[in-house]
């Protein structure tokens, strides 16, 4: 049997860790605190539903569309983001893509020759290493804490000679960390920018799912040249499969020609149910605060519940948004790939912290995702959790 010949790229990628985990962690059995997943059942299937018979009634919902998506759906997200960063946008400074990570991954395209310099946050989110590793770029990161990405480190990163192409920052309730970019940060991250010439991507799909308030004026109301993306999937339903970008016009006209070559259009339909959903600000404004309330109450159950199984052996900081947990095991040495494989016979699941680092650091963290389940599957999935880290500890 032959063995094929594959582009030179493949050779550096590798299966996302979380993917992976989620199939290993199908079983009914096993309470998965590993998936990025919004919960199910307060997803708005039947205003969704009745978005999707309004749509159909129109013949154009079932027909091919603009490459950068529907522009009813853009009028409404140029409006909506135009008001978050202060200045007007319009349809044409939108690019609606299938989900923010083929945002992610078209300005990847636009923007990165092999060999040009990204610069992620330590931790990393994962799809992002993924896209950055498949351009062939050079990927290097500056840490994170609790004001989100340190920006001095760049700084010096910048003032030693290095010139990214690209820095990506998760800027509101990081993918792991769940942390917010301190508004001092924003302002020095986008001169730096203006400074040293390097665009920012602003990757926000979390910033609408705040607890104690919103947080601050996106990175991109304070340098042109930061490029913002955001989604509809964690907010109305992932299986709508809109995500957007927007920012310098010759990078969205740049974005869509690749586009074109990519998937031609999106969805006519879904582009018509989320245009729909967003326009609605009444309900939409209902909508949100229940999933803030229902989340902020997850989360404060979790921590709470982490917090008192494992005492001063992990530290487990509160959060003020998004979906996640991140939690450190104070033992020196401690391995959370280990525990994993003890957690899941225990039927309980999380990702390992080594699954967002470059060269696989933070072995002793790990990410737990409280959206998915109620208040008392969390209190067993925390329980599950304890009695694996009893066992792999005594073996």
């Amino acid at each position: 049997m032959y063995s094929p010949t594959f582009a030179r790229r493949m050779g550096s990628l590798q299966s996302s860790a979380i993917r992976d985990l989620l199939t290993l962690t199908a079983r009914p059995d096993v309470v998965s605190l590993a998936g990025g997943l919004p919960d199910p059942e307060i997803i708005p299937r039947e205003r969704i539903r009745k978005e999707a018979e309004l749509a159909l009634a129109d013949p154009a919902s079932v027909q091919y569309g603009e490459t950068t998506g529907l522009r009813r759906l853009r009028d409404v997200l140029a409006a909506r983001e135009g008001a978050r960063i202060g200045r007007p946008l319009e349809a044409e400074d939108v690019v609606v893509t299938h989900g923010s990570q083929q945002a992610l991954s078209l300005l990847a395209q636009v923007l990165l020759d092999p060999g040009d310099l990204v610069i992620v946050e330590e931790p990393a989110y994962t799809g992002a290493l993924q896209v950055f590793w498949a351009a062939e770029a050079d990927v290097r990161s500056v840490p994170l804490d609790a004001d989100g990405m340190d920006t001095a480190a760049l700084q010096g990163l910048l003032e030693g000679g290095l010139r990214p192409t690209v820095v990506h920052t998760v800027s509101n309730f990081h993918n792991p960390r769940g942390v917010v970019l301190a508004p001092a940060r924003r302002e020095h991250l986008a001169s730096l920018a203006d400074r040293y010439g390097f665009w920012v991507i602003e990757d926000d799909p979390y910033g609408e799912l705040f607890f104690d308030g919103p947080p601050p004026v996106p990175v991109a109301a304070l340098s042109d040249r930061v490029i913002r993306l955001s989604s509809a999937s964690k907010i109305l339903a992932p299986a709508l499969r809109v995500g957007w970008l927007h920012g310098d016009r010759r990078v969205c006209e740049a974005v869509e020609l690749l586009k074109q070559g990519a998937d031609l259009c999106g969805s006519s339909l879904t582009h018509q149910i989320a245009a729909g959903l967003l326009s609605d600000e009444p309900w939409l404004d209902l909508h949100l605060e229940m999933l803030r309330t229902r989340y902020r109450s997850r989360a404060r159950a979790l921590e709470d519940c982490v917090t008192s199984t494992f005492g001063d052996r992990a530290a487990v900081p509160s959060v003020a948004g998004g979906m996640f947990c991140w939690t450190e095991f104070t033992e020196p040495g401690f391995d959370t790939e280990a525990l994993l494989q003890v957690a899941v016979k225990h039927g309980v699941a999380f990702v390992p912290g080594s699954a967002f680092g470059i060269n696989a650091a933070h072995r002793s963290a790990l990410r737990l995702c409280f959206a998915t389940c109620s208040e008392d599957v969390l209190a067993d999935a925390a329980a599950r959790l304890g009695a694996a880290y009893a066992d792999h500890t005594q073996s």
